[in-house]
């Protein structure tokens, strides 16, 4: 018997895999293992993960999955099973049903690694790209988990992990308790236990250094390179939530993190006395102490690397990812125990005036809740245009399923908050950077998968900081937000073999490409849903696009080629042309509209002028201006046309935010050719008449 609070999550969790069914997606285990990898993925358990349920025999075994994710860093494949009892109260799973789970799961990886690809029939399916990249990556793959998806509770433990044809193997579940406490309650970095001894063999010696004041008490140690790989590869940027920084990455050789390698390389026993180290803190410490020693740490809960991310992740890629022994490098740690202190404020000082290998702007500390904040508070004051609903941003995990919970105290407060906020109307961090990112033409890095996509969009908001949401920004969002979701429907619904998931990202970016970011979003924030004619050119591209993504990586992997910026920008002159009549939600041209949030009725686009909008974006802002300037000096251009050109130049400049209007698009674009043929051009771009 479980609690209540599992079982109100289970009811509900329950229900959404009810309204998740549809003629695409008919099976509830199916709708269950979608749901709850992209949970895990949004609560940053997992990353990049894809559903796919695959099954078959070998001989008289059978094999069977339900979803994967590869993580390229660690080297490590996580393949997914399902059992799903679709009960209202929890029942228990056996052990034989969660052994037999994990066993078949196994035999699949088994399978793919002895060319299972080959047999597999039609040969384009995600399924048939999974199993040989299995195979093609074998050598490179040095783990393997598998990971049970239930919403019973597990009534035995998890296997242990073992080594399996060369890798390591380990087993994890997710049960309905722990799905409760991790997407439910929200899981904190209270549940992170490392057990430091398992981990090296033995405690780690330390000296205690206690604060003046009582508010803290600091811990001066040395863990092993190899240790601290292994922490890094259990929790992964679990470590690092209140880190400022994500992982830089290791291109260049100038590089901080180019650096770190170099030194693990050549000279690793001096990396304690090149590398500033960690700073970290822990809930809790469990000590051993020798009789004529110093005392030693040997178990640390809470843990969380709040200065030193990038060494972690860096000494975590050189072990797994270019196989390199980390057996003399030794890292100096610091470990605050948090007493009187206010942590987060503590972390923030930590953050600001710890290692400084690179320079943190002040604007890390407060961008990412200031952003989330803004739009938590759009999201609760604006309604709909009928004033009788509004959409839910979960700006914080769980907190969905909180405020359902807190409106079920009054059934009337239920059924408004139901009627408010019903669940298709919600958007998590992951949506927002998804939907976002897409739309700005950065399909390849939507195709990274929610965690690593959310961490490049941060990015972006601290490097080019934009003006604050309001009103206006977030019915945009929305808009977009539906956009994409009807996109998301319709691929799923044409039953797609492989990388349905991929052609939504380029089909968005597509139509934004297309139309130069240029459509109706007040249209369809009024409506709530896209227009049948905008769905109907949806369907028409989605085969296009995917003949032409296929095609454009020829002998590469698909999956992998899709996440590379090459990709997006060789589609880009591949992307299918808009023909007239044009969907309401695309045929609209008034700049003034976008700018102010007018409501006035819009003139009508044709698609001739979308390609003048698109041909203009080509064309640089340096030659804008020699434009103006040329042509209005030889008197080969009007004044006036001369000042749309420089009006032209300067969206350019401001990285085409603002696109020009059809009414602009004309006259410059005429205004470039002529100047181009009258020779007056230092460097110039082929323009179609």
């Amino acid at each position: 018997m479980v609690d209540e609070g599992v079982q109100r999550f289970a009811e509900a969790l329950g229900a959404d895999v009810e309204e998740g069914l549809s003629p695409d997606m008919p099976f509830s285990a199916g709708v269950f293992t979608r749901l709850v990898l992209e949970r895990l993925e949004d609560a940053g358990h997992l990353d990049n993960t894809f559903d796919l349920h695959q099954e078959g025999r070998l001989g008289n075994a059978v094999y069977r999955i339900d979803g994967y994710s590869f993580d390229d860093d660690r080297g490590r494949l996580d393949l997914f099973t399902t059992i799903y009892v679709g009960e209202t109260d929890p029942g228990r799973v056996p052990t034989a049903d969660s052994a037999r789970a994990f066993e078949r799961a196994l035999r699949f990886a088994g399978a793919c690694l002895d060319g299972l690809a080959s047999k597999l029939e039609p040969s384009n399916t995600d399924a048939s790209d999974l199993a040989r990249r299995i195979e093609t990556e074998a050598e490179t793959l040095t783990g393997i988990r598998i990971v049970l998806l239930t919403d019973g509770v597990m009534a035995g433990s998890v296997p242990e992990g073992a080594e399996w044809r060369g890798r390591s193997v380990e087993f994890d579940a997710y049960d309905i308790v722990r799905l409760q406490r991790v997407l439910g309650e929200g899981e904190t970095r209270a549940d992170i236990e490392v057990d430091l001894v398992a981990l090296g063999g033995h405690p780690v010696p330390c000296l205690h250094v206690p604060s003046f004041d009582g508010g803290y008490d600091a811990f001066l140690a040395v863990l092993p390179g190899e240790v601290l790989s292994k922490i890094y590869d259990r929790y992964g940027v679990r470590l690092l939530e209140l880190n400022v920084r994500a992982f830089l990455g290791l291109k260049g050789r100038k590089t901080v993190n180019a650096e770190l390698r170099r030194t693990i390389v050549e000279q690793p026993s001096m990396f304690l006395a090149f590398n500033n180290g960690l700073v970290a803190t822990a809930d809790e410490i469990d000590f051993g102490q020798d009789s004529d020693g110093p005392p030693s740490i040997r178990r640390l809960k809470g843990l969380q690397i709040v200065n030193g991310g990038q060494t972690t992740a860096s000494l975590h890629r050189a072990r797994r990812k270019e196989s390199l022994t980390l057996e003399h490098v030794a890292v100096p740690v610091k470990i605050i125990k948090v007493g009187g202190a206010d942590l987060a404020e503590m972390v923030t000082s930590i953050s600001r005036a710890a290692n400084r290998q690179n320079t943190v702007q002040l604007a890390d500390f407060s961008a990412n809740d200031s952003f989330h904040q803004d739009i938590e508070t759009l999201a609760n004051n604006t309604w709909l245009d009928d004033g009788k609903g509004r959409w839910f941003y979960e700006r914080a995990r769980g907190s969905y399923l909180a405020a359902e919970a807190k409106a079920a105290y009054r059934r009337t407060e239920q059924q408004a908050f139901r009627l408010q906020t019903p669940k298709q109307r919600r958007l998590s961090k992951l949506d927002v950077a998804r939907y976002l990112s897409a739309w700005a033409g950065l399909p390849y890095r939507v195709c990274l998968g929610g965690q690593k996509n959310f961490q490049y969009f941060m990015q972006r908001l601290k490097d080019e900081p934009p003006s604050p949401p309001d009103t206006e920004w977030f019915k945009r969002l929305v808009a977009i937000g539906i956009l994409y979701r009807s996109v998301e429907r319709i691929i799923r619904a044409m039953k797609f073999p492989a990388y349905g998931a991929q052609i939504i990202a380029y089909i968005v970016a597509g139509l934004s490409h297309r139309t130069s970011g240029r459509i109706d979003f007040s249209r369809i924030w009024t409506r709530q849903s896209i227009s049948p004619e905008l769905e109907n050119l949806v369907r028409a591209w989605a085969p296009a696009m995917d003949a032409a993504m296929r095609a454009s990586a020829g002998q590469l992997n698909p999956s992998e080629w899709y996440k590379k910026e090459a990709c997006w920008i060789g589609l880009q002159d591949a992307l299918p042309q808009l023909v007239d009549p044009l969907p309401p939600d695309l045929a609209y041209s008034s700049a003034e509209g976008e700018a102010t949030g007018s409501t006035a009725p819009r003139a009508g686009i044709s698609a001739a002028e979308y390609e003048r909008i698109a041909g203009c974006m080509e064309i640089s802002g340096a030659t804008w201006l020699e434009v103006a300037e040329r042509g209005q000096q030889s008197g080969i251009i009007h004044w006036k046309v001369a000042g749309i050109c420089r009006s032209v130049a300067s969206y350019a400049a401001g990285g085409w935010q603002k696109k020009p209007s059809a009414k602009q698009a004309k006259p410059a674009l005429d205004a470039y050719v002529a100047v181009e043929r009258a020779g007056l051009l230092a460097t110039s771009s082929t323009i179609q008449d």
